[in-house]
């Protein structure tokens, strides 16, 4: 398929939904993409419901099906019949797993992943790499060589079926160098380096960047559980906290690619104590970022500090195995989750202030049990917070945890190709079948 044709008649309303179809001629390719979005987002659903669902007659879908199992995008389930009816069994017709594969690169500031999935999301082939603090020098000579590695695990047939590249990286990833200790020297150079030109360079396939917390944002809104939000906002905590905006079932990603970065929210300085925050206002001084209140760096260092390995101290408390840590590593993860929590309720505060949303979504580099402790605090500190004027949004743990950002960056080929609209997610409204 190639690029989306601009049409006016494409149904896209005023309120910016996008879940109704054309059955004029010349937009059969919109079409096509509309109906792999609607069947993603679905799993899978028969022909008479993807036509009531898209407005399209039944015949313009049964031929973009008919096309699209041609082209092997997608495929049949076994027959169903609804309990109490009579006639045919409804044939549920699903995304075909071998139909497209891409892979996915992200450069975080601790460590690098890539990833190759299959048409529906799954994991087919994965490395990933730990450092301190990523230097460019390193950085993209690795990339390339795992692209080639994990290429060259496919068969070729798999391999004529990929897509392209998708890398997800913060912006500014040379910025807040003293937080995390890198050096200055080498970060600054991140500057310089436009990354998405940079991997581009050394590959054959079409590559497509994101920010690391909107991709992050993008795998939550496909594969997470987030159906019952049309409005929420994402928050990701990783070595730094950061976000997404999700407006109409659609990622909102602003005019500058830049909605949702959470992260450099401005936040009342006493939120940056080790302590309890309530136990530490202080009036008259300036507001610091959320970064540096809720990031996962800030564990880490105070770990380190100790003498203590972070990964063993997070993985112990996940596992409940309490007694083989000193006190002192429990005391520092609880003082941190406090902090962490209190901090992301006075960002959310004022984010609702703004839009109204009915939702926020918390994921992050943990465990998803501790993912979920620190949803339960947030919640609970939302709840001191002075909502007057406000709505209290439903909070929901995320579903998908440290791959989220990876997986986000190996979507973006797909939405390229795939998706009713290159730039922003389908929105799929109140009225698609869940």
């Amino acid at each position: 398929m190639t690029d989306v044709l601009n049409n006016s008649n494409d149904a896209t309303t005023n309120h910016g939904r996008q879940n109704r179809g054309s059955n004029l001629l010349g937009v059969g390719q919109y079409n096509e993409r509309l109906i792999l979005q609607l069947i993603r987002r679905a799993g899978s659903l028969p022909k008479a419901e993807i036509a009531r669902t898209t407005k399209l007659s039944a015949q313009t879908v049964s031929v973009i099906i008919n096309r699209l199992l041609r082209a092997k995008l997608l495929r049949k389930e076994p027959p169903q019949r609804e309990k109490g009816k009579v006639g045919q069994p409804a044939v549920p017709i699903a995304l075909n797993p071998t139909g497209a594969y891409s892979i996915g690169v992200k450069i975080g500031r601790r460590s690098l992943e890539v990833l190759v999935i299959d048409f529906v999301g799954r994991a087919i082939e994965r490395i990933g790499h730990r450092y301190n603090y990523p230097d460019p020098d390193r950085v993209f000579p690795i990339i390339e060589q795992d692209i080639a590695t994990v290429t060259k695990k496919l068969s070729a047939t798999q391999r004529e079926r990929i897509v392209g590249i998708g890398v997800a990286a913060p912006y500014g990833l040379g910025g807040w160098q003293q937080e995390f200790g890198a050096p200055k020297r080498v970060m600054a150079r991140w500057h310089k380096i436009d990354i998405h030109q940079r991997v581009a360079a050394g590959q054959d396939l079409p590559v497509w960047f994101s920010n690391d917390a909107t991709a992050a944002a993008i795998a939550e809104l496909e594969f997470g559980n987030t159906a019952s939000f049309h409005h929420f906002l994402y928050v990701f905590v990783g070595t730094f906290v950061g976000g997404g905006v999700v407006l109409n079932g659609t990622l909102h990603t602003g005019p500058f690619d830049n909605a949702g970065a959470i992260g450099s929210m401005p936040v009342p300085a006493h939120y940056a104590n080790d302590k309890n925050a309530e136990d530490h206002a202080r009036g008259g001084v300036a507001p610091v970022q959320l970064i540096r209140c809720a990031s996962l760096y800030l564990l880490e260092d105070r770990l380190r500090h100790q003498r203590l390995d972070p990964g063993h101290v997070i993985d112990a408390i996940s596992r409940g195995d309490d007694d083989e840590l000193p006190r002192t590593a429990l005391t520092l993860f609880e003082d941190w989750l406090r902090q962490a929590a209190a901090a992301i309720a006075c960002a959310i505060t004022g984010a609702i202030s703004v839009l109204d949303f009915e939702g926020i979504v918390i994921d992050g580099a943990l465990p998803a049990n501790l993912v979920a402790r620190l949803t339960d605090a947030v919640d609970e500190a939302l709840n001191r917070m002075n909502l007057e004027g406000l709505t209290h949004p439903q909070l929901r743990a995320g579903t998908i945890g440290n791959d989220a950002r990876v997986l986000g960056g190996a979507i973006l080929p797909f939405y390229a190709n795939f998706a009713p609209d290159r730039d922003v997610l389908l929105n799929v409204g109140a009225d698609t079948i869940r």
